[in-house]
């Protein structure tokens, strides 16, 4: 079995950085890609940020030059790292691991997610 905890959400005033980071546990071999998504309320889930295996990252236009995702192979984690946050980027932020193998399988896992408050 596999989890993803994240940590690192709370409130913030606009303007403010947040941290986050989500760890991913269990009988894992490797992780192809981790990717952070966020759920505004009445809004669509959205993908912030993706970064693979081997580095390379992805970012939603809107958060570009703002947030930097990074990682950490060896503890199977990756953080998000968000500045000049705005009041409509709050959301629930979630951690999806791509591509998780275990020994007899792969599949994809979500993390519970983690709210991110930003006041005006």
């Amino acid at each position: 079995q596999v989890q993803l905890v994240e940590s690192g959400g709370g409130l913030v005033q606009a303007g403010g950085s947040l941290r986050l980071s989500c760890a991913a546990s269990g009988s894992i071999r490797s992780i192809n890609a981790m990717v952070w998504y966020r759920q505004a309320p009445g809004k669509q889930r959205e993908l912030v940020a993706a970064i693979t295996s081997g580095g390379r990252t992805n970012y939603a236009d809107s958060v570009k030059g703002r947030f930097t995702i990074s990682r950490d192979n060896a503890k199977n984690t990756v953080y998000l790292q968000m500045n000049s946050l705005k009041p409509e980027e709050t959301a629930i932020y979630y951690c999806k691991a791509d591509g998780v193998r275990l020994t007899w399988s792969q599949a994809d896992y979500w993390g519970q997610g983690t709210q991110v408050t930003v006041s005006s």
